[in-house]
């Protein structure tokens, strides 16, 4: 087979693994063949908030002796309880100071990346005054992230997410009014399917220099299905990686509740999917 992938580019991650302990999933991963890890920084695995953070060298400890290492860093941003486009001055304060605890987290990880999107604002509010909020919070973080050696990925979101960065147009805007070296892109497959974009058109919009991280999943468009349980070709999205020479990392965003209950048993099937592309290092 002329596609092919390295071996570390799959990355694990352990948002699926919620009903577990961080140990659990790190020994199925290393069981599993992962050597690379994109962590999720929600409990009850990451203790992080906007006063402090915890274990953080502990954590790295763990991941490192199993032979892995983490690649990306993503402070949980979603569901709770803190997001990007802040409104009201404390609100704003308490979640810039929450992200930059990531940053200095993924630091002390010896991770290099951090997983950013654009937040959202209110349904009834003006989508250019949570733009503002966006953009400027993306910047702080940019700046601040530099100071650490971490740079910023951000990904776009569905529309039932926000009404910010939701496709590669709003991607492309929000990219160049920050306009800080410090912050990058990331692909997710599944809202670039929902919006009905290629994997080729990001490379082609941006570089693929730029492209710091991909969450690589399947899906139908919808869902963050393992692969194999979408309807997405597997082999065209690894030729358009080739093709554009991206070596960066795949992470493995599964968030679907089917696989709360035998996470290990979903991400063993996942791997075998990307076994066939694997070439000697």
């Amino acid at each position: 087979m002329s596609e092919h992938l390295k071996r570390n580019q799959p990355a694990g991650m352990n948002i699926h693994w919620l009903f577990y302990s961080l140990d659990d999933f790190l020994d199925s991963q290393q069981h599993i063949g992962f050597e690379s890890i994109e962590l999720w920084g929600g409990m009850p695995h990451v203790e992080l908030d906007r006063l402090s953070y915890f274990d953080a060298k502990e954590i790295r400890y763990k991941i490192e002796k199993r032979g892995m290492k983490v690649h990306v860093f993503t402070p949980e941003n979603c569901t709770y309880p803190y997001q990007f486009a802040a409104k009201g001055e404390r609100y704003v304060q308490h979640a810039y100071d929450y992200f930059t605890n990531g940053l200095r987290m993924a630091s002390e990880l010896n991770c290099d990346v951090m997983a950013v999107n654009s937040g959202w604002g209110y349904w009834n509010e003006n989508r250019e005054e949570a733009w503002k909020r966006s953009r400027e919070m993306l910047y702080r973080l940019a700046e601040f992230g530099e100071t650490v050696g971490v740079t910023l990925a951000m990904e776009t979101l569905r529309p039932q997410e926000s009404q910010l960065v939701v496709n590669i147009t709003d991607a492309r805007r929000m990219y160049d009014e920050v306009g800080h070296p410090n912050l990058k892109l990331m692909i997710d497959t599944c809202a670039m399917a929902v919006s009905g974009e290629t994997i080729a058109q990001w490379f082609e919009e941006f570089g693929v220099e730029n492209i710091r991280d991909i969450h690589f999943i399947d899906g139908t468009p919808y869902g963050h299905l393992i692969w194999g349980d979408g309807n997405r070709d597997m082999t065209a999205y690894v030729h358009d990686l080739n093709t554009y020479g991206y070596e960066g990392y795949l992470g493995q965003e599964i968030t679907d509740f089917k696989y709360f209950n035998n996470p290990g048993e979903a991400d063993k099937k996942n791997f075998a999917a990307f076994q066939k592309f694997f070439v000697d290092d």
